[in-house]
């Protein structure tokens, strides 16, 4: 393997992981690099799967380390995902690349969009009732079947699931998501390994940034360091959507 490419998924990776850490949609820059680079979209959306699993596990750590954590609460949510992630990556690998590709590039126009709305404000209080926890596992069934079938984007919905169902500060909503994302990832990697859809050269070098990335982002307030980075990815989603979508 080009040791061009290895550091290309490097940074890659290292600015998917913070961005997926601190807010949502680093695969939006992962997951075209991958098909760009030659890898049908069945085996990029398989491997991109190595670095984010890698990446929450060190994002999980470093959460536990600022003794961030509530493993029950967030092992209660995530597994309504599991069914959901297992369907979703099976739907993955039978659907044929141009299709695949369609839908990459129109979930990546609609996390633009989501971009350019509002920004969550934090809370100081958390407001639990029983039909909102019941609501939250509901929706806990379709964002593992979305994050198990694209992964792009599923950031914002459980960001938007925790903060807006459940009421959590913006801390707890990041400390859950990379704890709910890694294990929806399980069974959906195991459905690309045994699909053979995993490239583990590639895969490796861009977990590497993952982690690299999902590290700072845990340690990184949950107020700083977006901006740049979100108006970036604007620009960089947008010409992605345009170049899988063949408008040029």
């Amino acid at each position: 393997m080009d040791f061009l490419y290895i550091l290309l998924l490097f940074v890659v990776g290292t600015v998917a992981g913070f961005t997926n850490v601190m807010a949502g949609g680093g695969s939006a820059l992962s997951l075209p690099v991958l098909i760009f680079m030659g890898l049908d979209s069945a085996l990029a959306n398989g491997t991109n799967r190595v670095a984010i699993c890698i990446q929450n596990i060190i994002a999980i750590w470093g959460f536990r380390q600022q003794e961030v954590s509530q493993f029950r609460e967030s092992f209660r949510l995530a597994v309504f995902t599991l069914p959901g992630g297992a369907l979703g990556a099976w739907a993955a690998v039978q659907m044929n690349d141009v299709w695949f590709q369609r839908v990459l590039a129109v979930v990546m126009v609609g996390i633009v969009i989501s971009m350019l709305l509002p920004k969550f404000q934090q809370k100081e209080t958390v407001v639990l009732t029983q039909r909102r926890v019941w609501l939250s596992y509901l929706a806990m069934f379709g964002i593992g079947f979305y994050g198990g079938f694209i992964q792009v984007g599923v950031g914002f919905l459980l960001m938007a699931v925790l903060y807006h169902v459940l009421n959590l500060s913006l801390v707890h909503v990041n400390m859950h998501k990379v704890f709910i994302v890694f294990i929806y990832t399980l069974p959906a990697i195991a459905v690309f390994i045994a699909t053979g859809n995993v490239n583990w050269s590639l895969g490796l070098s861009l977990a590497a940034g993952n982690a690299a990335g999902g590290w700072i982002g845990s340690y990184a307030t949950v107020k700083g360091g977006e901006k740049i980075i979100r108006y970036v990815l604007i620009v960089g989603i947008t010409l992605m959507a345009i170049k899988l979508l063949n408008i040029f």
